[in-house]
This record gives structure tokens, C-alpha cells and sequence, in this order.
């Protein structure tokens, strides 16, 4: 067979264009199961649409998505948390000035 491509990876994606799938050399003319006919190697050929073939990139990207998503928030809550340690620091300098400028007055 002269033609280029595999199953995963077909030369050409219009299954009118593809090799009919022929019955394998390898089992005996009356094996178990039937032959299937070209028409049935076309529709299945029909159902590997592009959509189908793009599902795991479309799957990775939205895992990329969630991954990026998450790490935004792992940031914001890394700020919030350093913004909240400073707020308290600050806090309790104000009120060692306060009290050190009320033991100035009493004295």
C-alpha cells in the first residue's frame, strides 16, 4: 500500500479520500467476526471530527487556565497576608508612641 499516514495521523482527513479498510491477510475467510464493509470503515472515519482531535489540547489549556488562575490567587493571598503582618506592626508602633508620649506628658 503506497499510501501516506497512519490511523492516528491520516494524510488526509475527508474519509472519501482515505484507503477502505480491507479484512486482515493474517485471519482465516471465515473467522468469527464479520467483515465490515467500506461504508462502515467510512462513517467511523466520520466520526473522528476535528473538534474530537482537538479535545486534549482544549483540555490542557483549560487545566493551564485553572493552574494560572490558582496561582493568581495563591499570590493575592501571599499580598494579603504580608499587607496584614505590616497593618499589625504598624499598629503596635503607633501605640508604643502613644504610650511613650503619655509617660513624657505625666512626667
Amino acid at each position: 500500500m503506497n499510501t501516506v499516514g497512519t490511523i492516528d495521523r491520516p494524510l488526509t482527513h475527508d474519509p472519501k479520500k482515505q484507503a477502505p479498510m480491507k479484512p486482515s491477510t493474517s485471519e482465516p475467510a471465515g473467522s468469527a467476526i464479520p467483515d465490515f464493509t467500506t461504508t462502515g470503515a467510512n462513517d467511523s472515519r466520520q466520526n473522528r471530527t476535528r473538534e474530537m482531535q482537538l479535545i486534549p489540547e482544549a483540555l490542557a489549556r483549560a487545566h493551564m487556565h485553572e493552574r494560572l488562575h490558582e496561582a493568581e490567587r495563591e499570590r493575592l493571598a501571599v499580598r494579603l497576608a504580608s499587607a496584614r503582618r505590616m497593618q499589625r506592626r504598624a499598629e503596635r508602633a503607633s501605640m508604643r508612641a502613644r504610650r511613650a508620649l503619655a509617660m513624657a506628658v505625666m512626667h
